[in-house]
């Protein structure tokens, strides 16, 4: 009879791997990778932007690259649009480099 040592539950079989591995294969193999991160962005958006900007944040959506948000405020848009590039900053380091080229406010 074996005995389990501390380490015996560390190791893993070479063809195992994590629920997070398997995931990220599985969004490659079915080509949804590009829709669940435009979808981890549009619900992070009042995450990362905060809750004054989201409450005045009618819509957002990511196609090709390009956030499009709709606002319902004036003056908020206009300030946002001055900070365009601190925005897609903000999300490319959250979601990684390239995953935003553009902002347009509606």
């Amino acid at each position: 009879m074996r005995f389990k040592t501390k380490t015996d539950h560390n190791l893993r079989k070479s063809e195992t791997s994590t629920v997070g591995e398997a995931f990220q294969e599985m969004l490659k193999a079915y080509r949804l990778k590009n829709r669940f991160t435009a979808t981890q962005i549009v619900h992070s958006w009042t995450k990362l932007m905060g809750p004054p900007i989201g409450n005045r944040t009618e819509k957002v959506r990511l196609k090709d690259k390009t956030l499009f948000v709709t606002l319902n405020s004036a003056p908020l848009k206009h300030e946002l649009s001055l900070s365009k590039f601190k925005i897609i900053e903000i999300f490319n380091r959250e979601f990684g480099e390239d995953t935003i080229e553009e902002v347009v406010f509606l």
